[in-house]
């Protein structure tokens, strides 16, 4: 099992953590401030720096998988190419720094945060979701045109209103008591644990409220100016929204 300190903070850019195993999937590590792909948001990227100020670049974060393919509760950090020699002399329970590429991480919390604000302005269920730190996109269930500046007109206002972005959490019972608060049709949240972890936006004023595992700026005021820089029917039933940064 990792630690998943991204999940109360996604603003952690680096903790101290001790090598559970290596193989050819990857690094896993005890404790992390890697996010693993999932959700539609990418993986973290970073270093490994050992004891000794070495580094080890991490190039992707997935989560871990058995032979049959369920996930075991690790998190695989996996190294960029060209480091079998150092990847060979690493030890179990060796001590290293995991620090991420916080500038890429930021920029995919920007993202994500956003998609929840589209969320608010088209209020239609979801069936596609990419987050990366360049573009994002949501695929929204609907047939009906969507305009883009009047998207990007009222994605400004939301960041300019700086509503506060909260992580929280609900029971499955009270998921399974209100299930309309799971917008996306393509990603389930997670069950087993007994609870589910939520994001808020909004204090007073609720702007979205539903299941995510995702990392978020505290603030839409951080967000920044993210323009809709394109408008895609995919199919009869499907309209795709691209953010950009402007």
């Amino acid at each position: 099992m990792t630690e998943e300190l991204f999940r109360d903070d996604g603003y952690l850019r680096e903790c101290e953590a001790g090598i559970v195993s290596v193989g050819e999937h990857g690094i896993v590590l005890d404790r992390t401030v890697f996010y693993p792909l999932g959700g539609g948001q990418a993986g973290d990227s970073g270093t490994l720096v050992l004891a000794d100020g070495r580094t080890l670049a991490i190039a992707d974060t997935r989560k871990a998988k058995d032979e049959q393919g369920q996930p075991t509760g690790g998190i695989w950090h996996v190294p960029a190419a060209g480091q079998d020699e150092l990847l060979a002399q690493l030890q179990l329970g060796a001590r290293v720094t995991a620090r991420i590429d916080w500038e890429r991480r930021h920029r995919m919390m920007r993202f994500h945060t956003t998609t929840h604000l589209l969320c608010h302005l088209v209020p239609q269920l979801v069936n596609g979701c990419s987050i990366t730190p360049e573009y994002a996109r949501l695929d929204f269930n609907m047939s009906d045109p969507l305009d883009k500046e009047q998207l990007t007109a009222g994605i400004a206002r939301l960041v300019a209103a700086a509503h506060p972005v909260a992580v929280g959490s609900i029971t499955d019972d009270e998921l399974d008591a209100n299930p309309a608060l799971v917008r996306s049709m393509s990603v389930q949240p997670p069950r087993g644990t007994g609870r589910i972890r939520t994001i808020r936006v909004g204090g007073d004023e609720l702007v979205d409220y539903q299941p995510c595992g995702g990392t978020h700026v505290a603030n839409t005021a951080e967000i920044g100016a993210v323009v809709v820089s394109k408008i895609e029917k995919k199919s009869a039933s499907t309209r795709r929204v691209v953010l950009g940064f402007a």
